[in-house]
């Protein structure tokens, strides 16, 4: 009771502060309600709590500080001893509690006040920061993203799923703060009882993505991105993908514009000037518009952080992360898509591809693995390297596997024995765990990143680690793609999906017992698929000489596509085709080309995989 009654004091003085000017709407009201006095009634806090919009508001700002507090607790998790760390964290759960309190949403507010309670103990030494201090600090983390999660699901209309109770959470938590014998690693109590609380100081306010306040001293450099988040606003994410979509009819238009024949037969200089001038806007404001749509992946990065965390203590490993490109950028609908097959590769390299730190050290290594998530530009696409230096990929084991499943049935070289990981079912863990080793389930990350039109490459070495990287396009919304030409039809190759375009010559071509076409290009012989057969297209002509091929690989091997003619590159606007044309295999969606007509978008894959 003294506890509580020290609480309320310490947070009437802090909402007595002027809020500052900067602060959302939802914190003001937050800030002018949170501590009525006995004669007012409560009835409009209960009035706002069904309202929406604050309710929104709400979900938005608590999932911004969730995401902070998380990543500065991965800080502490390697220096118990940052203060800008633990100063933070107890800003957002103590804002996270004011919001939750305004609202009425009881156990959101009584998980963030226990936790904010033991935090403060922190702040004035009687408590140490310590693994399993971490651990609970995070349970709190995610029981308040489950009460978040639920929130938006109802304000959604959807199904909401159930928040465990709060109950073994509040006990944990308690248990850290009154420093309990049976768990002294947790805790160190330096005071027979907890010291009272303090007033926060006015520049201990709680903080948001709308409100950065002057910082104390020591806290400068942590918080200083806060000033440039002041000018950035919140907007559906609906809104935003409507946005691109009529950018990218508007470039289509301006395309037709360009291409038509009337204005092409025009002399008027100032008319051409005027078009160019069209076709610059045009340009920039697509280049603005997806612009918008990029995000950051260091959100991403963070979230594998914590799962690595989590195994590396889950197995008893010793496991240091490095990031790097945090602040690289790429489509937001990328980086939602990008979270399984991530989460995949970091399970499969703490589980299987780290050794314990015994047997490490016996190999001449550091006891602590090192897990590499790096993420960079390169010749305009994304690439996303997923390393660790472990024990790597055993090729000898992996075709002695191979052969004994009847998947192969002799020697091959290095590269493509480690292509091997990705047939499905493949592994050569010796136990099965809740936690798949490298190779179970590559096949469905490979399927992942091949949808969003990028490709993944393996470096390894035994006993020095394994290097992954995803190579994926900036968007899913624009195309770089060569337009081939098949009889009267025109379509669309993905450029990324494309190695090199060749004239078959005589002979290069040939008939295997008479069914199956393959061709001989330097010495390496591949599949031929003819494009017209798949779409039932009267070809110009059905000599290969006289046709264009298109290498591509498939599922780590190559294949040929027979086109009659390569008109050029273009960058198209991808278009869907809607919901009774969205199964066609071998076709990925449509786009309009420059002169009007409508080219199909070829998933390779796919025309591969129907005739193999």
């Amino acid at each position: 009771m003294q506890r509580e009654h020290q609480e309320t004091q310490s947070q009437d003085t802090l909402k007595q502060q002027e809020a500052p000017a900067g602060a959302s709407s939802i914190e003001r009201l937050a800030e002018a309600v949170a501590a009525p006095s006995p004669a007012v009634s409560t009835a409009p806090a209960y009035a706002l709590a069904q309202d929406p919009e604050l309710i929104r508001d709400f979900i938005v700002e608590s999932q911004e500080h969730l995401l902070s507090l998380e990543a500065q607790l991965l800080v502490l998790d390697q220096d118990a001893d940052a203060a800008e760390s633990i100063h933070s964290v107890f800003r957002s759960f103590h804002t996270i509690k004011g919001l939750a309190g305004f609202l009425e949403l009881d156990d959101v507010r009584e998980v963030a006040h226990e936790i904010e309670t033991a935090l403060d103990l922190v702040r004035q030494g009687t408590l140490r920061i310590t693994p399993v201090f971490i651990d609970v600090l995070l349970a709190g983390a995610d029981f308040l993203k489950q009460w978040l999660e639920r929130l938006d699901a109802q304000a959604a209309g959807a199904e909401a799923g159930e928040v465990p109770p709060k109950g073994a959470l509040l006990e944990r938590v308690r248990r850290l703060a009154s420093a309990p014998a049976g768990e002294p690693e947790a805790v160190a109590v330096t005071e027979e009882s907890p010291a009272p609380e303090e007033a926060p100081a006015p520049n201990e306010r709680p903080v948001t993505a709308a409100a950065a306040e002057a910082p104390a001293p020591g806290e400068a450099e942590a918080r200083r991105p806060l000033a440039t988040e002041q000018r950035s606003v919140k907007v559906d994410t609906h809104k935003l993908d409507s946005l691109v979509d009529l950018v990218g009819e508007m470039v289509i238009a301006q395309s037709l514009l360009r291409h038509d024949s009337d204005l092409a037969a025009v002399r008027s200089p100032r008319l051409l000037r005027n078009l160019t001038q069209l076709a610059r806007a045009t340009n920039e404001l697509q280049k603005t518009a997806m612009s918008i749509r990029m995000v950051p992946i260091g959100a991403l990065f963070q979230k594998m952080s914590r799962l690595t965390r989590d195994l590396a203590r889950k197995f008893s490993k010793q496991v240091e992360v490095e990031l790097s490109g945090e602040e690289t950028e790429l489509d937001r609908n990328l980086v939602e898509e990008l979270a399984d097959p991530l989460m995949h590769m970091i399970r499969n390299a703490v589980d299987h591809g780290i050794e314990p730190s015994a047997t490490r050290v016996a190999k001449g290594k550091p006891p602590a693995g090192r897990l590499r998530l790096k993420a960079y530009h390169q010749a305009g696409n994304i690439a996303i390297e997923v390393s660790d230096d472990g024990k790597g990929l055993d090729c000898q084991k992996i075709l002695a596997k191979a052969i004994e499943k009847g998947l192969v049935d002799g020697p091959l070289p290095d590269e493509e024995i480690q292509q091997l990981i990705f047939h499905p079912g493949f592994s050569t863990a010796e136990k099965v765990t809740d936690v798949s080793g490298r190779g179970v389930g590559m096949d469905v990350v490979r399927r992942q990143i091949e949808k969003l039109r990028g490709r993944i490459d393996i470096r390894s070495r035994a006993g020095e680690g394994t290097q992954f990287t995803f190579k994926l396009p900036l968007t899913l919304a624009i195309l770089d793609g060569l337009v081939v030409s098949v009889g009267g039809e025109r379509y669309i190759v993905p450029l990324f999906a494309v190695k090199e375009v060749v004239r078959p010559s005589e002979g290069m071509v040939n008939t295997v017992e008479g069914r199956a076409e393959y061709a001989l290009v330097r010495e390496r012989l591949m599949p031929v698929r003819r494009l017209y057969r798949q779409f039932r297209v009267t070809p110009k002509s059905e000599e290969p000489c006289e046709s264009v091929m298109v290498i591509s690989e498939s599922r780590g091997k190559p294949y040929g596509l027979l086109v009659d003619e390569l008109i050029g590159k273009q960058e198209v606007v991808i278009k869907n085709l809607g919901e009774a044309l969205k199964n066609i295999p071998g076709v990925a969606g449509g786009a309009i080309l420059g002169d009007g007509r409508v080219g199909l978008v070829l998933d390779l894959d796919g025309i591969f995989a129907l005739e193999a």
